[in-house]
């Protein structure tokens, strides 16, 4: 596919998905928790035109509340029991964007009920759960996506694939981060679940499976083991109770010999130069900044330009494929597998500085 083409494509979407709704065809989808990332699912969901919000599920009454306020051109039934969701037989496709730790339970129950699954990152926060949801998913012909929007970001995606088509030359190294300059509100509407461990598993798995995913789509592959340090310097049993760390400096290795270094940390001060996220990909014939500008810089100094130019970016690209997935047959951007191996290279990140050895993916099992 030429660059011409990718972007052809890519704008056909809305296009496909117009004509789709107007033959009268449409898809009956129930959300499952509309917290912060849940409501921002919500109103992607509400700009598919074949879309029609059936039911909306949410622990607390409040967020209940101003979900169904939002897509009251449905009149969409309420609910606190998700199970409720799942049992609705009228009911084709789930949104699950919850708290990490339900992510396994409600994806599997929802395959197993002959329901599509947006699941939102990262599908799981153990490798055993993981295991297992892999193994339902793969048994079901029901389309599965996980919530990791990046893989449907069109500059970042002509970029990578310019980049396996040789653009850098061999590709190196490479070194990311997602630094924030604070750590999250300690009384914020997820503070009762975030900074807990067992149900959000950290920033790095909460939050840098974004990162890492994206690292693994431009390397290829996933790392073969890991290796690095990290723990709390900073908000030290703050909030009370809190046992997931502020900071972590990991290095992955590939089968292939590329490296990745990877730093997590919530006290870059703000102002301060090289913050928030980056991927630099190093090649033998200059490197390329991915996250921001898609810029490459030749080896020499002689040459810099953009890899791909900028495109508008479209909010809800990930859920219009999602959409389009289930109704014509196309392939998920951010499939099982990809899902899969982004929680796994996190859980893997976090493993390595709770144990103080090297990890190897040879120890989870999972056959990919």
């Amino acid at each position: 596919m030429n660059r011409r083409s990718f972007f052809v494509n890519a704008a056909g979407l809305s296009a496909a998905h117009a004509a789709f709704a107007q033959d009268g065809n449409t898809l009956a989808v129930g959300m499952i928790g509309v917290g912060n990332r849940g409501s921002g699912l919500l109103q992607e969901v509400m700009q598919q035109p074949e879309a029609r919000v059936l039911q909306i599920c949410d622990l607390k009454p409040e967020r209940l509340d101003k979900a169904a306020t939002a897509a009251a051109k449905f009149n969409p039934k309420t609910t606190s029991d998700w199970r409720k969701v799942l049992d609705d037989k009228s009911i084709e496709a789930v949104y699950i964007a919850t708290p990490p730790h339900l992510h396994v339970e409600m994806a599997v129950a929802a395959l197993k009920a002959g329901k599509h699954v947006y699941c939102e990152k990262p599908i799981g926060t153990t490798p055993e759960g993981i295991k297992e949801l892999l193994k339902v998913a793969r048994a079901t012909r029901k389309v599965f996506q996980a919530g990791q929007q990046l893989r449907s970001y069109a500059q970042l995606s002509e970029a990578i694939r310019l980049i396996h088509e040789g653009a850098i030359g061999d590709i190196l190294f490479v070194k990311a981060q997602r630094h924030a300059s604070a750590d999250l509100d300690h009384n914020g509407p997820s503070s009762d679940w975030y900074f807990n461990k067992a149900k959000s598993g950290g920033y790095l798995v909460e939050q840098s499976v974004h990162n890492l995913d994206a690292c693994n789509w431009v390397i290829g592959q996933h790392p073969t083991r890991a290796a690095g340090f990290g723990g709390v310097k900073l908000y030290k049993n703050s909030p009370p109770g809190r046992d997931i760390m502020d900071h972590q400096s990991i290095t992955y290795d590939y089968a292939n010999g590329v490296q990745l270094s990877f730093t997590q940390l919530v006290f870059h001060p703000r102002g301060m130069p090289a913050a928030n996220q980056i991927i630099n990909v190093y090649g033998s014939k200059g490197a390329v900044e991915l996250m921001n500008s898609a810029q490459f810089y030749s080896l020499d100094g002689k040459e810099q330009r953009m890899l791909t130019p900028k495109v508008d970016q479209k909010n809800d690209a990930h859920t219009t494929a999602f959409f389009k997935a289930i109704l014509t047959g196309s392939k998920v951007p951010a499939d099982i597998i990809v899902g899969a191996t982004g929680a796994l290279t996190a859980i893997m990140g976090n493993q390595v500085c709770e144990q103080g050895r090297v990890v190897h993916w040879s120890e989870y099992g999972v056959d990919l």
